[in-house]
């Protein structure tokens, strides 16, 4: 009989070189927002073969160490019947599955949330586990202006984030911790970079004192950048936003934490392979891996390809394969504009 990997390996294995994550674990109002767009309803079906023309890629298990499923993925099968978990793991590849249930609004709090999904979380886990996954995720949501986040916000949200990581280990399931602050808005860098480091600082405190095992999980942190809604022309470059991320991860991500995957966030694909090479050409000596856990940023090109016909699936294929090998490009600090 053979020992089940350890949290540490299975860590190792989600970041190993040249690989990252793929996040394929849009809840159901964003699927069904994402099949409208190429004018299709969210049936089961179209959900299932969505999924599975991504899954079956020749040759994703490259790079990829793991993907993210939902609830509603995990349960389903290909079209020979294998399951979705089984099928990633004969090729290699890590299931993993988010388990938080969204964010909703924070009483007497405007416009923040608070992420829920605790009650019951114990059973989940140990049906996820049972069913392949060996990973987790969970995201905490804070928006920037008008007084947020706000320190209620940031509090109320580590602390979930600390509970779902110990049930996560406890289960014997990485949990990658994923406190995003929205990149939604006309914000400066530097209130970008204001709040990714008051949120990370509270959230590794939390963690800490909760006793998590820093050595076994993973972080999910968004690029300090400024504001989507800034206009091109004053948007910070991609050399600045390296350097204040990074400024900000080597001040408050303990060095014992064996790898950072970062968030796309709503970024382009271009612009997310791009800002991801700029940070690992420029910063070699870090404690950490820095990879990624892309989800539009990886899908999007491909679900626009495939439009929901099977005589579409080779050339959406070859589109999310070749996306996906330039933020592997990316990962590694080789990516060029020129190889676009």
């Amino acid at each position: 009989m053979t020992n089940s990997p350890s949290l540490q390996e299975i860590a190792a294995q989600l970041v190993a070189p040249h690989k990252g994550i793929l996040a394929a674990d849009e809840s159901l109002g964003t699927i069904e927002k994402r099949l409208a767009k190429i004018g299709l309803p969210s049936s089961e079906e179209n959900r299932r073969a969505y999924r599975e023309h991504l899954f079956t890629t020749p040759n994703i298990e490259a790079y990829l160490g793991g993907v993210i499923l939902f609830d509603d993925t995990i349960h389903q099968q290909a079209s020979d019947g294998i399951s979705f978990p089984s099928l990633l793991t004969e090729r290699g590849i890590i299931p993993g599955i988010k388990v938080d249930k969204g964010g909703w609004r924070l009483p007497f709090h405007p416009d923040e949330l608070v992420t829920e999904g605790l009650d019951g979380l114990h059973d989940r886990l140990k049906e996820y586990f049972d069913l392949g996954a060996r990973f987790t995720k969970w995201r905490g949501i804070f928006g920037i202006g008008d007084g947020r986040p706000s320190d209620y916000a940031i509090r109320t949200n580590a602390d979930a984030l600390a509970r779902f990581a110990t049930l996560s280990q406890e289960a014997g399931l990485v949990p990658i911790v994923e406190p995003e602050v929205l990149l939604d808005g006309n914000h400066t860098i530097l209130e970008s970079e204001a709040a990714t480091r008051r949120v990370l600082d509270v959230v590794f405190s939390t963690i800490q004192a909760a006793k998590a095992d820093l050595t076994g999980m993973l972080l999910k942190p968004n690029f300090v950048t400024s504001g989507l809604a800034v206009p091109d022309d004053q948007q910070a470059s991609d050399e600045e936003v390296a350097e204040r991320t990074i400024t900000v991860f080597r001040s408050a991500i303990p060095e014992s934490v064996p790898g950072i995957v970062m968030i796309s966030g709503g970024q382009s694909p271009v612009v997310a392979t791009r800002r991801l090479s700029v940070i690992t050409r420029m910063f070699r000596d870090l404690p950490w891996p820095i990879s990624f856990s892309y989800g539009r940023a990886l899908q999007g090109e491909a679900i626009e390809t495939w439009q929901g016909d099977p005589a579409n699936v080779p050339a959406a294929q070859q589109v999310f394969l070749s996306r996906l090998k330039l933020v592997a490009a990316a990962r590694d600090g080789s990516y060029t504009d020129t190889m676009e």
